[in-house]
């Protein structure tokens, strides 16, 4: 390997490009994640993929601190850890603190003796010390800290608590907002309670006079807190209404008895709605209300002559206007604070006719929110619904009540002008004005109602916007989930407690709304980056907040016109991989996925070069990126090495709960890597001889090895899938110290074959290290994938480009065995694992009346796949018994075939112990069944501690 990059020599090493204490940040991190207690700036308005406050914090110190200091001193002063003198390092004491979680007495603060770090910031005393570290690491100045890319702003936040100049960027006008609020108003402005509450309180007022005829009470005791509703159409058979829900529950909460709606159609086809609590004595054994009209697949079913129309035919209803809104239940709230349903009543009908007769005689309502719905890849579902203009996202009750708030707004926006500096002034309109988002978040047509709590639950909680079936309209003059007054106390609560964290003397950030890669500071004039980066193809953050930025653009475009100027979200200078916006230009040369991921390489490498321009000589550039999908790293690392930086070190750390809601299905790992890059003092020393692949391939291979052995050993708390990610690291450092890389022919070699290479060698590094399974390698090309997979994602859904790249490693199309071996099948872009119930046919059925799609035949004597074999074999004992199934082995002689036991085995050691397959597998091992096979290893090896080893008997089938 030629020496290209050796210029981290000239430079002074900083802590984070030695060893860090990731265990215990990793842990806090988890700590962090526990919904129960999350820092305020989450509910200040919704924004996506927030980093956690300990990798943030611990990404700015470590690198700006030099590598002197040691792990406790870094995690004393991040606030990890207790007051008191303990035995041994914090490290150890944060790690056994979390082995003995689940025994503890009191909470968590009381088991680790801190609280979550979000609550905790320096004390003056450990202020004044760190920054005379850092003037004598930073020839006598403080380090600027920058954020380019700087979103929900907890990077640039917790960099202000440390007292530290700080500079953030953002390009979306709407966490511009989130910024100026945190970073700007809390440290220059300081404490708003009493004046937001009160000007609050007065906007909420003059709407709820101009909406109490929408929502009538009718019961002196109750108010409305929110409609629950649905669209409906005509059965085109019988001329039925048709609701368009899919389950009639309201509340099915394990503590309370469930609540749910029944309905009854009328001779004229309507229907009428009549309200149920389950009381464990009524019997209702005649309906289940589980089980709506709609199916998940959105096939509508008419209730009276059962004629289904197909979801497409709904979708065109939906286009040509051909639905209306209906309302089938209602949520209350008593004088006494609790909190009821009932059946809509006739009050209730009525005043959604006044509503629609509004709509279409109010001239300033009929203009309201008319700004249309651009196509997108998060826009194409609303869209085939007919949703073409923004206004379309809301009920008629919904725009009717966010036009009344605004009104009431708008009134009151010049008195407060007039009373209060011009800080102050715009520091109020912007607090009041985040509320908005807050009741769009669980008021629209994108948010569902949730059945379990029966409450209204987040529209954007999965990062998408998908027309609900059944949906909340709230009261936003009550005080119930979602209404005007509990998301504004929510957000004043959460501002003061940014108040709180930050130091009395602190100085605000510097807030800019613009392109990160035409940054408006000087060359050569900041010293540290700590940037999360946009996350390639899995959140369109544009695309998504339009829906917020239609609205604050009507409560702030004159407070902010520059950020307001346009009639969306700038989309074209996003640094996202969004394969819609080239669909209209790709070619068979060029895919629409391939156009992306070059516009987001070419965006990241100018947002990565600005970066290098603004840093001094030696300045640092820390990178959190959190992602599976190699593209995205291929994309990333290439757009790193083209901007200049040298890559000095990488780390993982923990950063969310595994397998959390918000992100199954998408590309989000469940760690992340720090990429570290410094700005090299001079240029000279690059040498940009070619390498050659054979070398770097490698090189490559033995770091990667080297890497995931390391994480193995080091108890990170890492999932087998941030194993492989985590060793991206050190393999994309080791191929850009030797970029350029050119193969035999003096082709160029992208990252990809190196992160290729190193998925590669870290699989064989978890089969080593998991599987007990001798003749694994032996296998067929397909059974061997099929069990890596299930060994490496632990679940049987994941990221098709996961599994696309496991194939690879082993010579497996996944494309080409689709069809023909059916070992998975493709569901919104992920990859699900099938198992035998999918693959095998029925053998007691007539072979003439077996489906010929499923490709398994446990009549044949010889297989091509050994899966095919256990599969089958699987199958006859489930539905034929012990004795059946061991006459079956004999014949076909599995008693002696290696290849049979090797999967055998595996899949006893790689399915979850609550899969179907998992106990025909411990089955088969067990009992004559084993005697048959004459296994030679012990199926107790394969149970839950305590779980006896039993095997299903023949009466069983």
């Amino acid at each position: 390997m030629s020496d290209h990059h050796n210029l981290s020599e000239e430079l002074e090493p900083l802590a984070i490009e030695g060893n860090i204490p990731l265990k215990a940040v990793g842990i806090e991190n988890l700590k962090e994640a526990n919904p129960s207690s999350m820092p305020p700036h989450r509910y200040l308005h919704p924004w996506f993929a927030r980093r956690p406050t300990p990798a943030s914090r611990l990404a700015i110190l470590a690198s700006i601190l030099p590598d002197s200091i040691s792990s406790d001193q870094l995690l004393q002063l991040m606030q990890i850890g207790p007051n008191e003198e303990i035995d041994g390092s914090i490290e150890e004491y944060v790690t056994e603190k979390k082995a003995t979680e689940d025994e503890r007495n009191g909470n968590l603060n009381d088991h680790y003796g801190y609280p979550r770090l979000h609550t905790r910031s320096p004390t003056e005393t450990e202020i004044e010390s760190f920054h005379q570290t850092l003037k004598e690491t930073w020839d006598g100045s403080l380090p600027t800290i920058l954020d380019p890319t700087a979103g929900g702003g907890v990077i640039p936040f917790e960099s202000l608590r440390y007292e530290l100049p700080t500079k953030a960027n953002e390009l979306n006008p709407v966490p511009t907002l989130i910024l100026r609020v945190m970073l700007e108003y809390a440290p220059k402005v300081g404490s708003l309670d009493q004046e937001v509450r009160k000007w609050a309180k007065r906007i909420d007022k003059r709407a709820e006079e101009q909406l109490s005829q929408y929502f009538p009470s009718g019961n002196s005791n109750q108010e409305i807190d929110c409609y629950i509703c649905t669209q409906k159409i005509n059965c085109p058979t019988c001329g039925t209404d048709i609701p368009l829900v899919s389950k009639w529950s309201l509340r099915t909460r394990w503590d309370a008895n469930d609540v749910f709606i029944r309905p009854e159609i009328n001779n004229d086809g309507s229907i009428d709605y009549h309200y149920v609590k389950e009381d464990g004595e009524g019997n209702y054994s005649d309906f289940n209300h589980s089980d709506g009209p709609v199916s998940r697949g959105g096939d509508a079913e008419c209730l009276d002559c059962g004629v289904v129309t197909e979801s497409e035919e709904v979708s065109e209803k939906f286009k040509n206007g051909e639905f209306e809104y209906e309302t089938y239940a209602v949520r209350y709230l008593t004088n006494q604070g609790d909190h009821g349903f009932r059946a809509p009543q006739k009050e209730d009908i009525e005043a959604l006719e006044k509503i629609n007769n509004r709509i279409e005689s109010d001239y300033q309502l009929a203009t309201f929110l008319t700004t249309p719905i651009p196509d997108g890849a998060k826009t194409k579902e609303p869209r085939k619904h007919g949703l073409t203009e923004w206004r379309d996202a809301f009920s008629p009750r919904q725009l009717v009540s966010y036009f009344e708030y605004l009104q009431s707004f708008s009134h009151f926006k010049s008195d407060i002008r007039k009373q209060y500096d011009e800080d102050t002034a715009e520091a109020i309109l912007t607090v009041l004005s985040l509320v908005v988002g807050k009741v769009i978040d669980r008021n629209s047509r994108f948010a569902p109602w949730d059945t379990t709590k029966g409450v209204p639950s987040n529209a954007l909680g999965g990062k998408h916007l998908t027309l609900q079936k059944s949906f909340p309209v709230v009261n936003m003059s009550t005080e119930g989930i979602g209404s005007y007054q509990s998301s504004m106390n929510r957000i004043i609560e959460s501002y003061e407690e940014i108040v709180n964290c930050l130091p009395v003397e602190g100085s605000p950030a510097e807030v800019v709304c613009g392109d990160a890669a035409e940054l408006p500071f000087d060359d050569s004039s900041l010293q540290a980056a700590i940037m999360d980066p946009p996350y390639y193809s899995s959140i369109m953050y544009a695309e998504l907040s339009d829906i917020f930025y239609t609205l604050l653009k009507e409560h702030l475009g004159d407070v902010f016109p520059a950020e307001f100027n346009s009639e969306l979200t700038n989309k074209e200078k996003e640094a996202v991989a969004n394969s819609s916006r080239f669909e209209a230009v790709s070619s068979n040369e060029s895919s629409n996925k391939k156009l992306a991921s070059q516009h987001y390489e070419e965006k990241m490498s100018d947002i990565f070069s600005e970066v290098y321009r603004v840093l001094e000589p030696g300045g640092v550039m820390t990178v959190m990126f959190t992602h599976k999908e190699t593209d995205a790293w291929d994309t990333l690392t290439m757009s790193l090495i083209n901007s200049g930086f040298t890559i000095t070190s990488t780390h993982p750390v923990t950063s969310e709960m595994p397998a959390r809601l918000d992100t199954q299905g998408s590309g989000s790992a469940d760690s992340t890597l720090f990429l570290v890059g410094r700005k090299p003092v001079s240029k000279a020393a690059v040498d940009d001889t070619p390498s050659l692949w054979s070398d770097v391939k490698s090189d490559t291979r033995n770091v990667a090895k080297r890497a995931a052995q390391d994480l193995i050993g080091s108890n990170l708390n890492l999932t087998k899938t941030d194993v492989i990610i985590s060793a991206f690291g050190p393999t994309l450092r080791t191929f850009a110290e030797s970029y350029p890389v050119v193969d035999d022919e003096d082709n160029e070699v992208l990252p990809r074959r190196a992160l290729e290479e190193a998925r590669e060698a870290v699989t064989q590094v978890l089969v080593d290290e998991y599987l007990e399974a001798e003749g694994i390698d032996e296998l067929d090309d397909v059974t061997e994938w099929y069990i890596l997979c299930w060994l490496v994602h632990e679940s049987e859904t994941f990221s098709y480009d996961e599994g696309h790249q496991l194939g690879l490693g082993i010579g497996v199309d996944i494309g080409e065995i689709k069809r023909s071996t059916k070992t998975w099948r493709k569901s919104r872009g992920d990859i699900t694992l099938r198992g035998q119930a999918d693959r095998v046919q029925n053998i007691n059925e007539k072979p003439e009346d077996r489906s010929s799609r499923i490709p398994v035949n446990p009549d044949d004597l010889s297989f091509s796949l050994a899966l095919d074999k256990v599969h089958a074999a699987m199958h006859v004992y489930d539905v034929q018994g012990e004795s059946a199934c061991c006459d079956w082995l004999r014949e076909r002689n599995f008693d002696t075939d290696s290849t049979f036991k090797a999967t055998l085995k595996a899949l006893l050691q790689v399915l979850p112990h609550d899969h179907d397959d998992w106990e025909l597998a411990r089955d088969l091992a067990a009992g004559r069944t084993r005697d048959v096979l004459n296994l030679d290893f012990s199926p107790n090896v394969f149970t839950d501690d305590g779980d006896e080893m039993t095997q299903t008997k023949l009466e069983d089938h």
